[in-house]
Parts: C-alpha cells; structure tokens; sequence
C-alpha cells in the first residue's frame, strides 16, 4: 500500500492497522457487541488515508460507504425505526436527493450531444438495456437463489446507468461527454424500458405492476431531475456554497440508501451474502467486458470503447433499491442492490485507475487491447 508523503494521513494508515487488530481480537473473544464500531473505525480511518494518494483517492468514497454499511450490518436496530418512525421512509426521499443533484449537473447542452454524436450515445443505450438485462437473467438462473432474490438481480440489470459511471469515465480517461449523455438518455428511457424488461425477464420470479413501476421510476427519478435541470439554469452558480455542498447531499443520500437496505435486509443477507457477492461481482464484471468488446466490434476509438464499458457494467442501483421498497420487498428485491453499489464502485474505481495509467489511441479506433477482461 502506498503511503502518503504526509504525516496526518501516515497517521490514519496506522490507525486502521490498529482498529482493524482490534476488530480481529474482539471477534475471536466473541465480543461482537464492539465489533461493528471498530470495523467502522477501520474503514473510516482507510477511507481518510486514501485521500492523501493520488492512486488510491478514488476509492475514498467506496471504502466511507463500507464503513456505514459495517455498522447497519451489525447494528440494524438502530437503522430501521427510531422510536415509532421508520427508517424506511427516508428512502426514497434520499433518492430523490440524487437524482435532483444529477439533473444540477446536467444541462441542455448535455442532450444536444445526441445529435452531434448519435451513434455512440445509441450503442451506448442499447447495449446497457440488453446486456445487463439479459446477463442478470442468466445469473440468476446460475445461482438458483430465491425467487424474489433472483427478481433483485434481474431488477438492477434492467435499471439505467448512474453518476458513478460518469466518475469512473473521467477517472478512466474516457469520453466524458459520450458517458454523460448515455447516463442522460438512459434515464429518460427507464419509465418505459425499465418495467417492459422487469415484466418481460422478471415476471415469472416477482409480481411486477408495469403502470406502478412507472409512476415510482417518475417520480424517483424524472421530476427530480427536471427539477435539477430548473434549478441549474435559475440558481446553480449563483451561490457558490450551495454548489460545493450539492454533491455532498448527494453522497449523503447515497449513504443513506445503502444502509436502510443492509439493515432491512440484513438476515437475509447474512444468509446469501457470500454467493449474493460472487453473483453480482460476475454480472458487473460481465457487463464491463461485454460492453468494452461490443464497442471494439464496431470499431469505436478507444475512449468510447471505455466509456461504453462502464455505461454498461456500471447501473442505478439507488434506483432499484427505491423500486423494491416501492415493491414492498426492500428485505428481499432489494438486497441485491445494496451488494451491486459497493460491488460495481470497488471494480468501477480499479479499472478505471488502471485506465488512467494508460493513454488511450486517439488516433485509430479500437488500437490496443485494453479490455478489462
């Protein structure tokens, strides 16, 4: 692990060593009661460290997110009711706190890339809604889960693609603009193509209400963004406060999202967890691969070759979580996008960083083999 040349972040990397012995020493005397806390502090302590390396920067947030995730695993109770509220309904109003944050950072100009680059914005969109779809659908044959478990994994490959992608294209090198307007054009279609593709590959393992899919899809996701999109032309800008602190929100939401799933679902999880794992780990993997080739088949330069690889491997797995709580079955649909967030942003950080290290061939399409396969 590389260290930073700073000394309060040296201090950190000592720090998790610390927090991470003591995590290994309480769970072998069995004193689980402290040792959520402690893996927290590990994470916590990690995520902070990495903020001091230029390689390791980009998993910052990813290993912040583990460390919330590690306290509603072994805290549950205290994420699904304070007193008598419920937890649960801070959900899709967090969402709906992403979604208004992307359509901030979208303009009109984000949608004219349509026309100045309408084919790769079309392979782009039409790979990411048969690909994933159709490779969720075989994984969750593969691994024979639960019915309801199966219908998550299929639920997360029929969702649009997400921010995290247009992160990981610019971290990667790869064509910003192209990712933006894909992730843009994606959203837009899922009240419609979201659902047609739940009924169509998921019907026969969950109950699924085409016309009430597409009402929790607009309201989850379009009018937050339309009401992004309002905000940026009459505020953003205007009070340059409110514009450092909007991703934050954001990210916070994200947090949120992420621990009311792990804490509804956490007996379960704890059940399937390990397999739930490898089974989204391979649809994410799959996606990648398959995107990144289907564009070098058609001999897009290398830059969309990459981005078109992450639009695709990369999904709104907030979105799917909100629809399984929507569903009634956050504890169940639900479970397999709370494992694909922190799954696809682990592997969407490292190739992304191993992308970085390797300039693209602007020059000729397709140039050298660079597959994250």
């Amino acid at each position: 692990m590389a260290s930073s040349k700073r000394p309060v972040f040296s201090f950190f990397y000592v720090a998790a060593i610390v927090f991470i012995l003591g995590y290994v020493f309480i769970t072998v005397q069995q004193l689980h009661e402290w040792g959520g806390w402690l893996l927290m502090l590990f994470f916590l302590s990690l995520a902070i460290a990495f903020r001091g390396n230029k390689v390791l920067k980009g998993f910052s947030y990813t290993v912040m997110i583990l460390a919330v995730v590690s306290l509603a695993m072994y805290y549950p109770e205290y994420f699904i009711s304070i007193g008598d509220f419920k937890v649960q309904r801070l959900l899709i109003p967090s969402l709906q706190v992403i979604m208004f944050g992307m359509g901030i950072e979208l303009s009109l100009k984000d949608f004219a890339n349509v026309i100045k680059m309408p084919k790769g914005i079309i392979i782009g969109v039409i790979c990411h809604y048969t690909i994933m779809p159709l490779v969720g659908l075989l994984v969750a044959r593969l691994f024979n889960f639960p019915p309801e478990i199966a219908g998550g994994i299929i639920l997360i490959g029929c969702c649009p693609s997400g921010l995290a992608s247009n992160v990981m294209s610019y971290l990667a090198r790869a064509n910003l603009a192209l990712s933006v307007s894909v992730t843009a054009i994606s959203t837009l279609l899922a009240p419609f193509l979201t659902p047609l593709l739940m009924q169509l590959l998921g019907g026969s393992y969950v109950e699924v209400d085409f016309w009430k899919m597409v009402w929790h899809i607009t309201e989850i996701v379009i009018l937050p963004i339309a009401a992004g999109l309002v905000f940026h032309y009459l505020v953003f800008g205007k009070f340059k406060w409110l514009d450092k602190a909007m991703p934050y929100f954001s990210m916070f939401g994200i947090a949120m999202v992420l621990v009311i799933i792990v804490a509804s679902g956490r007996d379960s999880l704890l059940k399937v967890g390990g397999l739930l794992i490898v089974a989204t780990l391979l649809h994410n993997l799959t996606g990648y691969f398959l995107g990144y080739w289907s564009a070098r088949l058609l001999k897009f330069p290398e830059k969309d070759c990459r981005t078109i690889a992450l639009e695709v491997g990369m999904q709104n797995a907030g979105l799917a979580s909100g629809l399984a709580s929507a569903m009634g079955k956050i504890a169940t649909i639900g479970l397999a996008p709370a494992v694909f967030g922190p799954v696809m942003n682990i592997t969407g950080s490292a190739l992304a960083s191993w992308w970085h290290n390797r300039l693209p061939d602007e020059g000729k399409p397709g140039t050298k083999v660079q597959s994250p396969g």
